[in-house]
């Protein structure tokens, strides 16, 4: 009888393991293209803000870089019109907001500065062809977030600027998905999702049009960015009349009426 019952608690408490590491699993990734609060976005990344666009491996496995290409951004991130590159502008000198210096790799301590990390990660990966990883969220608005997908940091140049040189990284949509698993152990999966990536401009243009709200019901949460002609049937990413905001439920409505 206690062997029985004892056989029972272990069976009930690998169930709850499962369970639990299961639902962990479903609630750490937000989908590609979905809207997001910045406090869902500081959750997510465990973090209790998140200050400064460059953040080298802030979690096991990946960096998280923060973007934006509204006209009044602090830096010249750009996209490049299918979505797939992010050409992203590195990090300035704590207190130049004229802009007048180059932008360091190193601290005057001779640590390096996430300019700097960024580039050592990339020389390295260049030797190993193990390109590091970055979540990329992208801002709409004050408080307003998209999470673009998971990027490869795959290449960076120091360029020329007006008066002064800064660093250009450049970013490719990778056909991976990052989960962690037990001990923060590092998988890559397959996630076509991400090769739908829709450019800055439609989705700011989209966000603006629909009002920040579900154009079914009017829900202002769990918001997703939508092809009205899906992508599988030759819809496209690139121009906003195909674009729309759908919240979770009817986008998933949709995707079941669709199958």
């Amino acid at each position: 009888m206690c062997n029985f019952l004892e056989s029972s608690q272990q069976l009930t408490y690998k169930i709850l393991s499962l369970v639990n590491f299961y639902c962990y699993a479903a609630h750490m990734s937000f989908k590609a293209n979905q809207i997001i609060s910045y406090r869902e976005m500081c959750n997510e990344e465990e973090q209790e803000q998140l200050q400064r666009g460059m953040n080298f491996e802030i979690r096991d496995g990946y960096s998280v870089v923060l973007m934006s290409v509204k006209l009044n951004a602090p830096y010249a991130d750009r996209i490049s019109e299918d979505g797939l590159t992010i050409y992203y502008e590195g990090h300035d000198v704590p207190g130049d907001k004229l802009k007048e210096y180059d932008q360091p790799a190193t601290n005057p301590s001779g640590t390096y500065t996430q300019n700097g990390l960024f580039c050592h990660a990339i020389d390295q990966a260049k030797k190993t062809g193990d390109f590091p990883l970055a979540r990329v969220y992208e801002k709409l608005q004050m408080g307003i977030w998209t999470y673009r997908g998971l990027f490869e940091m795959r290449d960076y140049t120091f360029v020329e600027r007006g008066s002064r040189k800064v660093y250009e990284y450049v970013f490719t949509i990778t056909e991976q998905k990052l989960r962690e698993a037990e001990k923060h152990h590092a998988e890559k999966l397959i996630d076509l999702e991400q090769t739908r990536q829709i450019p800055g401009k439609v989705k700011l243009a989209v966000f603006k049009r629909d009002k920040g709200v579900c154009t079914q019901c009017g829900a202002n949460d769990n918001l997703h960015f939508d092809h009205i002609l899906p992508y599988s049937k030759g819809g496209t990413s690139l121009k906003e009349e195909n674009i729309q905001l759908l919240c979770a439920r009817h986008n998933l409505q949709k995707s079941a009426s669709i199958i």
